[in-house]
């Protein structure tokens, strides 16, 4: 019986040993395999492995056990082909580059239908309203378009070298200042068609100046929203909050900044063009790494990239992670299919005949072949400009030169048509004849 137990003894105590060595055997595999799931970064990562010591009998005959039973293998599981995470994130970026296109033009509009009723008042309104722009628009010019490609990718530089916590952090304020900024624009311009007096109503407030009580009761929402969405940005669904803080800012930007002719948003977006192609690809021989891509991954941070584009969770792929696309790629050819929506609308062309369909149609191309591009290279990131630039640009040069007007296009930005404020100043000013025989 003494033997008995101590077989029984000796044998439970090995199968303890072996489950044991088991459990932390798969314990090992699962935190390996979480791990190496993750992205690639350059900061140091820290294993903590299982261990338990038994007498060297014991391991051996654990050994050998495991070398009967065990086996190890590699798992990599497939991608999907197409994410649903790609078509939302193509139709957000679609969709705001219409949004903004719509509300540029109409902003448009509603400046020159404001000045043709102040010139038809009078001749004198009509010499300090000549030769004035809607306030608070920014006309680009050839040479702020080429100083892009300096000033990014000083950026960019500036971002590659000092890429840490604390770097993430500022950048997480500067994106709160200017998504609080574009929320609130577009809140206002949305909630003044139901709230007309709150939005004409203002008050001095000091180092701002008049601001509408709409814009005041709007306001502290916004900061909220960002104060909010920059505490809680690492939990699962904080990217909701901050797409739609890139989509305001998006938006309100296209609305401000405005490229005048298509000479400027070609010079714009080639130097855009050469920029995206150069920090992707050929950055890797010159830093060993895309700086683009280790910029929006947020390599040495804690974080998934930097704040300032557009992200979706791959909710159907295995291998996790986020679906993004930088504010550039939207904003910059934005520009461009902005300028065309104010082009047909100037010249009252219907949608077919104008350019904007068309030259919003070569965006949504251009992304869709990025996407395509992008699953064909497995994973590796693409300068999306690469795509979208030719097909943006290629498609408004090819229609204006068929059409007989690209040099309006090209040089002034406008087409051709006859002012109508000249009958008014003509009605505004006397006869000759009436003014000869009152002498």
């Amino acid at each position: 019986p003494y033997i008995h137990t101590s077989v029984c003894v000796f044998l439970s105590k090995q199968m303890t040993v072996l489950f044991l060595f088991m459990s932390c055997f798969a314990s090992t595999l699962l935190q390996s395999f979480t791990r190496w799931s993750a992205r690639r970064t350059k900061r140091s990562l820290t294993y903590t492995y299982p261990q338990f010591s038994c007498p060297k009998m014991q391991a051996k005959l654990c050994v050998r056990f495991l070398q009967l039973i065990l086996g190890v293998q590699l798992y990599s599981p497939d991608r999907p082909v197409v994410d649903t995470a790609e078509v939302f994130l193509w139709l957000m970026a679609v969709g705001t580059v219409l949004c903004a296109s719509y509300w540029s033009a109409w902003s448009a509009r509603e400046a020159v239908t404001e000045q043709e009723k102040l010139l038809k008042d009078g001749h004198e309104v009509s010499l300090t309203v000549e030769g004035g722009g809607s306030s608070g628009i920014v006309d680009i010019n050839v040479i702020s378009a080429m100083m892009f490609v300096v000033v990014a990718s000083c950026f960019l530089i500036m971002l590659y070298k000092l890429m840490s916590a604390w770097f993430i952090d500022l950048l997480v304020v500067i994106f709160c200042i200017g998504g609080v900024e574009g929320l609130q624009t577009c809140l206002v311009a949305i909630l003044s068609r139901w709230f007309t007096s709150a939005a004409g109503s203002f008050v001095k407030v000091p180092f701002f100046g008049a601001i509408s009580y709409l814009t005041m009761a709007v306001s502290p929402f916004c900061v909220v929203f960002a104060v909010l969405w920059a505490i809680y940005r690492q939990f699962p669904y904080a990217w909701i909050a901050q797409d739609i803080l890139g989509i305001a800012l998006i938006v309100t930007v296209i609305q401000i900044v405005r490229v005048p002719n298509l000479k400027v948003g070609s010079v714009l977006l080639s130097c855009a063009f050469l920029y995206d192609i150069f920090w992707v690809f050929v950055s890797k021989s010159l830093f060993h790494e895309s700086v683009m891509i280790a910029v929006a991954r947020g390599d040495n941070t804690d974080e998934d990239g930097v704040p300032m584009l557009l992200k979706i969770p791959r909710m159907f792929d295995p291998w996790g992670g986020y679906s993004i696309i930088g504010f550039g790629d939207i904003l910059l050819p934005g520009l461009v299919v902005a300028f065309a929506m104010r082009y047909d609308w100037a010249g009252k062309k219907s949608l077919r005949c104008g350019y904007f369909l068309w030259s919003a149609s070569a965006y949504g191309t251009g992304l869709l072949i990025t996407y395509v591009a992008l699953n064909l290279m497995d994973g590796h990131g693409q300068p999306a400009l690469l795509y979208i630039v030719p097909f943006t640009l290629g498609t408004l040069m090819s229609l204006g030169w068929k059409r007989g007007e690209l040099r309006n296009l090209w040089f002034k930005g406008e087409p051709e048509r006859v002012c109508t404020h000249q009958g008014y100043l003509q009605m505004a000013k006397p006869p000759p004849a009436a003014a000869a025989h009152d002498d």
